[in-house]
């Protein structure tokens, strides 16, 4: 087996230790636990309130899109923290590439602006 090999076959190896050793805690949790089910406590409630009614209720696609949106705005913060850290070494080229980056961000917010997604009814 070349050592290539033997070196992913080390990572399946801690992979499959951590998988045996969460099973035996978990196992052993279960098995040590007190379990003293009542009503109250497999009542089902959130926020300290009893539910009232049925439990399906059906929401706006619009707070997923809202969602998707802080997500994707979010994760742009990712990619820009490195670029400022190491603003001397990119240079002109790396301003003018962050610029057309944060560009097309500003017009997916124009757009998202424009469609009435950032309205919160």
């Amino acid at each position: 087996m070349s050592p290539f090999l033997r070196s992913y076959l080390t990572v399946v190896w801690f992979g499959l230790a951590a998988f045996l050793l969460a099973g035996l805690l978990l196992g052993l949790s279960a098995l040590l636990r007190p379990s003293r089910p009542t009503r109250e406590k497999l009542t089902t409630y959130e926020s300290g309130v009893d539910p009232v009614g049925e439990g399906w209720s059906q929401s706006q696609i619009r707070y997923y899109v809202f969602a998707l949106l802080f997500v994707i705005f979010d994760v742009e913060a990712v990619f820009i923290f490195p670029w400022a850290t190491q603003l001397e070494r990119y240079g002109g080229f790396g301003l003018v590439e962050m610029g057309i980056f944060v560009a097309i961000l500003l017009l997916g917010l124009i757009y998202a602006w424009r469609k009435g997604v950032l309205r919160w009814v």
